[in-house]
């Protein structure tokens, strides 16, 4: 089971999905690429195997949580409500 919200840890938006296997995982990253490019906004994010952690925020703010970070995270959140 997933995180249900995201948290903030270490200046970062930060949240935990777990998926059946590793090809959900990839796939659900996949689909977050291809948002996350389209608004030339792109995490930091870590795949062992069924779990996929992502953190956000604006490397070129400053490293901080910003304005972007939020719409990302609201966009993945559609993603993974659509699965």
């Amino acid at each position: 089971m997933s995180d249900t919200t995201w948290t903030e840890q270490d200046g970062k938006l930060c949240r935990r999905f777990k998926f059946k296997n590793f090809s959900e995982a990839f796939a659900f990253m996949t689909r977050v690429a291809m948002v996350a490019e389209k608004m030339g906004h792109h995490p930091d994010w870590t795949n062992v195997y069924n779990t996929v952690d992502i953190a956000l925020n604006t490397h070129d703010s400053g490293g901080v949580i910003t304005e972007k970070d939020h719409k990302l995270a609201a966009a993945i959140d559609r993603i993974i409500a659509t699965d």
